[in-house]
């Protein structure tokens, strides 16, 4: 009798390991990209609460969601790098307690600058979860097909965030604003638990890129600074231009020390793919749209309709609901399709939504906006789940984490410009309805254009799964 054991035999008892760690790994990144997401979603209809709190004005209120989101932006790329280098599982892990920990300072904050600083470092821990959850979900799911419908979960989270927090926020309002942060207390160690029942990653060591880490921070936040105080001040203003200028000066050392280092946080061989380039900037014109508005109407609904801040947050209901509901079947259309036409047809529905928003009169009702509001919501899992896959699919394996990070950042951009861009409007001499308007007309814009270069994404290579 033989004591060796079948391979065959030996590869069906490890399947089932293998499956309950991939849908551990799963879990762990569908919440912790749920955790990241609601953070941005809850703020919005917060604000007013948070200014008669804390004080400050719109730029105040500028300041609290881009402080976040600057910071994401801004780490993201050395986030994509660090997940290649010290394995995606370890990253998580410490980016996800760095959110937690930030998240209990924020629900702490005596005073704005305070609350602003802890949101900074709220964006250093979800800049770091961010593309790891992305690159945990290629590890566990390396066929092409699995992989497709396992990002098509991993968005599920996002969606789920989106469609809750514009209520949970003014549910927890009701309360304190406090609330809004130290929900994600429970939700983050839960995700770290489940994270303990996944293997470890593997590693790929390379330099940190300092140079390109330090023009990268100081190119987001030139720009995100001059566009931010430029509502107040001008873009004539001194300030405003000095910042504007050492953004500019700022990009151009990014991208030549890009080319010339060692061992670059961006490798700039990366974007002779179309399908790289094209997806970044889709990336950021639906981030323009999904991010930007809501930010514009959680301010509209509560200043010029003087709705409760829970009252704002049911607006978004339908919105962000459809958007949840859409987000599983988002993998199937675009297996049957192909990526490019959901992609479109979400681009065009939140240019049409816009569009129809804009032209509407002031007078309208608060819930007419609401249902005008639903083809942005649309758009989510229409855009999102074909483009991450589309992506994920046209990068080499080792450079996972990069791309996700490249990708995660114009994303990131497109949300603080457009918060930082339309505040700048509502706050100008010629009011918040002028402001409003313009800030529809240029979402419509970005959105039609990145639909025109759809094109030159590539197709994704049919494998049998």
């Amino acid at each position: 009798m033989s004591l060796t054991a079948s391979p065959h035999r030996s590869s069906q008892a490890g399947a089932p390991s293998r499956n309950r760690q991939a849908t551990a790994t799963l879990a762990a990144a569908v919440l912790g990209f749920f955790v990241i997401t609601l953070d941005a979603t809850i703020v919005n209809v917060a604000l007013p609460t948070i200014r008669d709190a804390l004080g400050g004005g719109v730029t105040g209120l500028e300041w609290v969601v881009d402080a976040y989101t600057l910071m994401f932006a801004a780490l993201l790329l050395s986030a994509g790098s660090l997940s290649d280098r010290i394995g995606a599982r370890r990253a998580f892990a410490g980016g996800l307690g760095l959110f937690i920990i930030a998240s209990l300072m924020c629900g702490l904050a005596p005073s704005l600058p305070v609350l602003i600083a802890a949101r900074m470092v709220q964006g250093v821990g979800a800049a770091i979860t961010m593309p790891t959850s992305m690159a945990l979900v290629r590890q566990a799911f390396p066929a092409p097909g699995r992989r497709a419908r396992a990002v098509g979960v991993w968005a599920m989270g996002g969606a789920v965030a989106a469609a809750a927090g514009p209520v949970l926020g003014g549910v927890l309002s009701l309360a304190s604003w406090r609330m809004i942060f130290w929900i994600n207390l429970p939700v983050g160690i839960l995700t770290l638990l489940l994270l303990s029942r996944t293997q470890q990653s593997s590693t790929r060591p390379a330099p940190f890129d300092r140079i390109g880490q330090i023009t990268a921070i100081l190119a987001m936040g030139g720009l995100t600074y001059g566009a931010i105080e430029a509502g107040d001040a001008g873009f004539t203003a001194p300030p405003v231009l000095i910042s504007l200028c050492i953004a500019i000066a700022a990009l151009a050392a990014f991208v030549t020390a890009q080319a010339k280092v060692a061992h670059p946080m961006v490798p700039l061989t990366l974007f002779r793919s179309p399908t790289v380039v094209v997806a970044t900037g889709i990336g950021f014109a639906f981030m323009v749209g999904f991010y930007g508005l809501p930010f514009l109407f959680s301010l509209y609904f509560q200043q010029q309709h003087g709705l409760s801040a829970l009252g704002a947050g049911v607006a978004f209901l339908p919105m962000m609901l459809l958007s949840a509901i859409l987000t599983p079947l988002s993998a199937r259309i675009a297996e049957r399709t192909g990526p490019r036409v959901p992609v479109v047809a979400g681009l065009i529905l939140i240019a049409a939504g816009s569009i129809a928003l804009a032209l509407v009169p002031a007078s309208m009702p608060v819930w007419a906006n609401a249902l005008l509001l639903i083809p942005i919501g649309m758009a989510g899992p229409l855009v999102m789940p074909p483009t991450t896959a589309l992506l994920l699919e046209h990068v080499p394996a080792g450079q996972t984490g990069t791309a996700s990070g490249v990708f995660n950042t114009s994303r990131q951009i497109g949300g603080a410009l457009a918060v930082a861009v339309f505040g700048a409007l509502i706050s100008a001499p010629d009011g918040f309805q002028h402001g409003l308007h313009v800030s529809l007309t240029v979402t419509a814009a970005i959105a039609l254009l990145a639909a025109l270069t759809t094109p030159r994404m590539g197709a994704v290579r049919r494998r049998h799964v």
